[in-house]
């Protein structure tokens, strides 16, 4: 890509308004993984038809990894883990699928490859790459700055936002299991980490 592309002295009002909020959360300000969070959000649920900031439980978003991206896309589109609109599925990624609960419709959306070396051109006279990125993150045309396709979610959306039911006890510690998250093995009903599948160990 060639040329110089000018820079408007503010971004898109709703941008602005999520950038914002997203970077009272942070001591160094705002950086590009929360302008690409915010970018993802808000291209995400356009293709979805879905109206920001939710008002309802209309979207899940699952994001691939957490940190200054997350607080981007979080600001952008109102999910929250507490209302049950957002998961972290960690793979270490920029990256975040948008779920329509209604239709099961879902994106998944990433940063185009080539973005940083593009931003260059939308913000020539920036002082840095990282400054550039700041910028041109925020007024790059949605084609230029992502890639993305529809996905189908596997689990199910039904099994990622968990059964509504009776909770139980694991037969293994004896902690309450909520929202169907409980496994079977051998007739017994038991947590996660009873089953094998923990994230800690006992020290």
């Amino acid at each position: 890509m060639s040329g110089r592309h000018p820079f408007p002295a503010v971004a898109e009002p709703s941008l602005a308004r999520a950038l914002a909020e997203s970077a009272e959360r942070h001591p160094h300000g705002l950086c590009p993984r929360q302008v690409l969070g915010a970018r993802i959000g808000f291209h995400g649920a356009a293709l979805l038809d879905i109206p920001l900031p939710l008002r309802e439980k209309e979207l899940l978003v699952i994001a691939e990894t957490d940190g200054c991206f997350l607080d981007g896309l979080i600001a952008a589109t109102g999910a929250a883990p507490g209302r049950r609109t957002l998961r972290i599925e960690d793979h270490g990624k920029v990256a975040a699928t948008l779920v329509a609960t209604a239709t099961n419709r879902a994106v998944r959306l990433v940063p185009a490859r080539d973005s940083r070396q593009r931003a260059l051109a939308y913000a020539p006279d920036a002082p840095s790459r990282r400054a550039a990125q700041i910028l041109a993150y925020q007024i790059m045309p949605a084609a230029e700055l992502l890639t993305w396709r529809e996905v189908r979610l596997s689990p199910p959306l039904e099994v990622l936002l968990g059964v509504h039911r009776a909770r139980v006890h694991c037969a293994g510690c004896g902690e309450e299991v909520i929202n169907g998250r409980e496994r079977i093995a051998a007739g017994r009903r038991l947590c996660r980490a009873c089953a094998g599948d923990s994230y800690y160990v006992s020290s």
